[in-house]
């Protein structure tokens, strides 16, 4: 009964039957009909145009979105939790031949208007210091906090009032706007581009970055060459992205992910470390705790001495979850 992470889940049926679909000859890298069919698709789910390129990982979306914002001088204002501060080996910095990353707090892994203008009012404006050319938040964030529509609109004003590019990571995208209940629009909100997250969600091997300004977009595309993740088989990554489409499997998937983290969550009163607001669960158990429900079959990663890390998934079985939900309420 796994509950290490959302990327270890199985493939969801649809994508495989997307991709074998996709077996047959067409244009290699970015030129067949599939990759091209996608900005219609995400304009059409975001309600304004953009443009969407394909990557296999969230990483080199996060830093190749990033990389057309911020020159080797400047900065990105970030959480210091942020997935591109902690987890991400210092790709930021490789991407973005050196630029900083300006690290704010936030309670729940997230941003606010004050907390970025205490990192970026005090930075003087003259050669001698890194200053910032973007903001970049976590929909849903590392501790699976979702941003109201009119946070995010919020940071986004301050964003254009300072010149700065705004950046969202969506690796959980899926699972905050199906906790929102509103439209993916509304969740994504006036950002510049979306690392569209579907590997934590039931894909296999591809990332949409979505770009809402489109000249990013023609930027990216050579610096996604350069970095080797131009696929000469694209075709395959963006019959996935499809799949993932079409009849909102994306929020489906992301739905089932979030009632199986509210399952869970039922039990677990004040262990829980912070509101479930997606399909992660932080849990205040002591070492000899964490060793019995191991001892029960949970697999689920430690966070920190005395708590634990429970993630669900697209596919976590509904009697897993009420196991889970019942081992923690007993402990």
């Amino acid at each position: 009964m796994l509950f290490l992470s959302d990327n270890a889940a199985t493939v969801h049926p649809a994508l495989w039957d997307a991709m074998r679909a996709a077996d047959a000859p067409d244009s290699p890298y970015d030129g067949d009909a599939i990759s091209a069919g996608l900005d219609e698709r995400m304009s059409a789910l975001f309600g304004r145009d953009c443009a969407v390129l394909w990557v296999a990982t969230g990483t080199a979306a996060n830093c190749l979105a990033l990389a057309t914002m911020v020159q080797p001088h400047g900065g990105v204002v970030c959480h210091r939790e942020a997935h591109i501060e902690m987890d991400e080996g210092g790709a930021p910095g490789f991407y973005l031949h050196g630029a900083k990353l300006l690290l704010a707090e936030g309670e729940g892994a997230k941003l606010t208007p004050q907390a970025i203008r205490a990192v970026i009012d005090p930075i003087r404006d003259d050669v001698h210091q890194v200053q910032p050319h973007a903001i970049s938040i976590t929909q849903a964030s590392e501790y699976g906090r979702s941003y109201r529509p009119e946070e995010v609109v919020a940071i986004a004003e301050i964003g254009k009032a300072r010149g700065l590019g705004l950046h969202m990571d969506g690796a959980r995208f899926g699972n905050a706007v199906a906790f929102l209940g509103c439209s993916a629009a509304e969740a994504a909100g006036p950002v510049d581009a979306l690392s569209f997250g579907f590997v934590k969600n039931g894909g296999m091997s591809a990332e949409a970055i979505v770009f809402f300004d489109i000249a990013l977009a023609d930027v990216a595309r050579y610096r996604r060459k350069r970095a080797g993740h131009l696929q000469s088989k694209g075709r395959y990554l963006a019959a996935q992205i499809h799949a993932m489409l079409d009849g909102d499997l994306w929020l489906a998937n992301a739905r089932a992910a979030n009632a199986a983290a509210a399952e869970i969550a039922s039990a677990c009163g004040e262990r829980l470390m912070h509101p479930v607001e997606a399909n992660e669960l932080f849990v205040r158990c002591t070492p000899t705790e964490r060793e019995t429900l191991r001892a029960q079959g949970f697999g689920f990663y430690d966070w920190g001495d005395d708590a634990a890390r429970f993630v669900t998934a697209w596919n976590t079985r509904e009697d897993h979850a009420r196991a889970l939900s019942a081992a923690i309420g007993n402990l």
